[in-house]
């Protein structure tokens, strides 16, 4: 049986969906946009700002399942503005440092007028 995973340093859910799941030894997350769970909103304007509030949101649902960036093994990216693919990947790069597998798509537009949701499929440890 699927296991919600919530985790209270990580944006709740917007919709009807949790933050993520495991299920078979894996955790998948829901795509996280750079929402700073201490204010609710998106704080950071540029790419590079965005990107790191995801890697945080991230890392706090990750460590709720018991999993982390290590052991990550697959990764989806949305961009809204593929011009800001080298900036984003410089600070992905900081954290997915195993190179799971990743799909990367630029997307007309995402929640809130985020720039940047990644989501990530790791194994529990």
């Amino acid at each position: 049986m699927p296991k919600v995973v919530h985790s209270d340093a990580a944006p709740a859910a917007i919709g009807p969906y949790s933050q993520a799941m495991i299920s078979g030894g894996l955790v998948f997350t829901s795509g996280q946009i750079p929402i700073d769970p201490a204010t609710g909103k998106i704080e950071a304007a540029d790419i590079q700002g965005q990107a790191e509030q995801v890697m945080k949101n991230l890392s706090s649902v990750l460590n709720e399942a018991g999993a982390s960036f290590e052991s990550a093994v697959k990764t989806t990216c949305y961009l809204s503005d593929m011009g800001d693919f080298a900036a984003f990947n410089e600070v992905y790069a900081k954290y997915f440092t195993g190179k799971p597998a990743r799909s990367c798509f630029a997307v007309k537009g995402l929640p809130q007028g985020a720039l940047v949701e990644v989501e990530v499929i790791a194994e529990v440890q």
